[in-house]
């Protein structure tokens, strides 16, 4: 009788615990993003019963394709206009979920201290993925060294430049090389994920800056389409949208805020 009622005690536990109990996510993000608040994030998601895994990339290709093709669950490492260019050209069908941060993206030079010491001829490295390399023109066109088309939005290319009263070089490369490509240059337009790790830090070494204010470029946490209502993805947002780590991303991050 005593082995009947524990047998039966036993099964109802069982059906008690969640189908979620140890639900195992995978997340990608890009290299810089924050290893330290992703390891923040993956405790508080495990109270939720959430078991992740956080998968860092050194390409800002690679985190879609991965997440289209089921490779992760999830990934947090891009803006709307990235993923917008993403999906018009590769059709991806991935959705955001939750916002994380924003990095205003900065013009960084070895060779010169201020904008004005920029000489005519100048070469100027801006990423070359297309909504970023529009991001870097837009930079550009604020601080008046070039002057855009009218009416080119968030996402012009180099064939927009209407005006290039200095001449400038403007050089399309990876963005994830640009650090690298740095001593080669005069100056370049580079991510703060990428320039953080090569010892670059905005506001102290950029010559130059976008704004934080009302700045589309907001990062969020993105899903397939089809998972965007599953229980998991409302557990993975509150594990990040948090007072703890929206105090850890202004103690850890340099030239990222918070989103949220």
């Amino acid at each position: 009788m005593k082995r009947w009622l524990l047998s039966v005690v036993v099964g109802i536990a069982l059906l008690a615990t969640p189908a979620w109990a140890e639900q195992k996510i995978k997340v990608g993000i890009a290299a810089g993003d924050g290893d330290i608040v992703w390891a923040n994030v993956r405790e508080i998601a495990a109270k939720d019963g959430l078991d992740l895994t956080v998968v860092v990339f050194n390409d800002y290709l690679l985190p879609n394709a991965a997440l289209d093709a089921g490779d992760l669950d999830a990934n947090a490492f891009q803006h709307r206009p990235f993923l917008e260019n993403q999906i018009k050209t590769r059709g991806y069908k991935i959705t955001p979920v939750g916002e994380t941060i924003v990095a205003p993206i900065g013009l960084y030079s070895r060779k010169v201290k201020a904008l004005g010491e920029i000489r005519d001829g100048a070469s100027i490295g801006i990423p070359n993925d297309p909504s970023n390399g529009g991001r870097a023109l837009l930079l550009l066109q604020a601080e008046k060294l070039i002057k855009l088309k009218d009416g080119v939005g968030i996402s012009p290319t180099v064939l927009d430049v209407t005006d290039n009263p200095r001449k400038l070089q403007l050089r399309e490369i990876d963005a994830a090389q640009l650090p690298r490509s740095l001593d080669d240059l005069d100056a370049a337009v580079i991510n703060t994920n990428y320039a953080v790790p090569a010892g670059l830090l905005p506001g102290k070494d950029s010559i130059a800056a976008e704004s934080a204010v009302n700045n589309p470029y907001n990062n969020f946490i993105a899903v397939r389409e089809r998972d965007k209502d599953a229980p998991w993805v409302s557990k993975l947002v509150r594990a990040y949208q948090n007072d703890t780590i929206r105090q850890l991303i202004k103690d850890t991050l340099p030239g990222q805020i918070p989103a949220f």
